[in-house]
């Protein structure tokens, strides 16, 4: 049982950023002249979100609840999450499914209508280029969602396979889409969200995606995902309304807004993996304990990059392995070296901050495979001093997807 303690309260601002009149100084924090905005930049100043600098764009960290109030909140109630610096892309064209898995590790062809799955795309050396999130759609095209700090390299890499391939014959377009996306996340997502729209939720599963209507806001690809490792939805909606989506959210008490603080530290619980972090074209799919994201079809057909290595991998055991780790002492963060017998230097931690579920300090990093079993204890240099951990299974807190049984 999660340990959130008691429901945190606060007197937050309700008066719609649409509606006020004077809304104050709206001023820049240092160096977000330079940065990318999203549709809700000055949404995010009216609500008095904290502006910084992520992945070239300028996203709130937190707004004027805390850190931990908003982490805790969206464990018991739910948060909205403005995530439109994701690069979305859709894919046309009847050569749309061998087009992508030229790229990527998963079976797409096996995707039903309005279903997605979470693959990567690797290079030749059976590196993580990048993490994505594949729907195949009922409006003939895929539906891609991928990192915003990989968005130059994705794209070039998309475009000129697209571009190899149609030197050949194929049919294959690419289109990015400039639509805002906005993440609804917690346990009272469904209840907040099933009030706006006319189909049931209880239809829509884990990983599944539809084109609704939400509030009255037309056109909305609402796919039930999300990276807090609740129930979640991510909706996919025109710039242009975005803003009043956003408001028409928040009139439910019960949904605050939340920011990259809240949002890492809740991935972190999960399990889940930051590219840039805990994955990147240094680490491959078996290192990174993801080898449930490689298609069964695929792994016969081996015809995605770097499927010699990886599947090598595979049988032969990689030299290192992606771990959770639970410590105690001082939190553990990234790039701290983890130790194994005699003080010897068997890792490194890539992510970690102290759990405000669990109330313990959780990281994940990479060790040699030999002490990657369960509860191997091992130690963490943390300023000099080596501190106590222990290799613990992931997710740290149990997740709530919303699966069909």
């Amino acid at each position: 049982m999660l340990r959130v303690g008691a429901a945190v309260r606060l007197a937050s601002p309700r008066l719609g950023f649409a509606e006020s009149a004077v809304c104050g100084k709206r001023g820049y924090a240092a160096g977000q002249d330079s940065l990318t905005k999203t549709p809700l930049y000055d949404f995010h100043q009216h609500y008095g979100g904290k502006m910084v600098a992520f992945a070239g764009w300028s996203l709130p960290v937190q707004y004027t609840h805390s850190h931990l109030e908003s982490h805790l909140h969206t464990r018991q109630h739910c948060s909205l999450f403005d995530v439109s610096h994701m690069l979305q892309t859709k894919v046309f064209g009847r050569d749309r499914v061998k087009f992508l898995e030229s790229l990527v590790v998963g079976d797409i062809a096996e995707l039903k209508p309005n279903q997605g799955t979470l693959s990567l795309f690797t290079n030749e050396k059976g590196g993580i280029i990048d993490d994505l999130i594949a729907t195949s759609t009922s409006e003939q095209h895929l539906y891609v969602v991928s990192n915003a700090g990989c968005r130059d390299k994705d794209l070039a890499l998309m475009q000129d396979k697209a571009k190899e391939m149609r030197a050949t014959g194929c049919d294959v377009d690419l289109e990015v889409s400039d639509n805002a996306l906005l993440a609804l996340q917690g346990p009272a997502m469904a209840r907040v969200l099933q009030a706006g729209v006319s189909d049931s939720l209880a239809k829509l599963p884990f990983m599944s995606s539809a084109v609704m209507g939400v509030f009255g806001v037309q056109g909305c690809r609402v796919t039930r995902c999300g990276y807090t490792g609740e129930d979640g939805v991510e909706i996919s909606v025109p710039a242009s309304r975005a803003v009043e989506l956003a408001e028409l959210l928040l009139k439910d008490q019960t949904v605050w807004l939340a920011g990259l603080a809240a949002r890492d530290s809740l991935r972190l619980e999960a399990g889940l993996c930051l590219y840039g972090n805990d994955i990147d074209e240094s680490t491959t799919p078996v290192e990174a304990s993801l080898i449930w994201t490689l298609g069964k079809r695929r792994r016969i057909t081996m015809d995605f990059p770097g499927a010699h290595i990886i599947l090598s991998q595979i049988k032969e055991k990689p030299k290192r392995k992606r771990v959770g780790m639970v410590s105690t002492g001082p939190p553990i963060r990234q790039h701290m070296s983890i130790l194994g017998p005699e003080g010897k230097i068997i890792g490194e931690v890539t992510s970690g901050c102290p759990s405000p579920c669990l109330q313990k300090n959780i990281a994940m990093g990479y060790v040699e495979s030999e002490h990657s079993k369960l509860s191997t204890s091992i130690t963490v240099e943390v300023r000099k001093k080596s501190c106590p951990a222990v290799v613990t299974k992931m997710p740290f807190v149990p997740t709530h997807y919303y699966i069909l049984k």
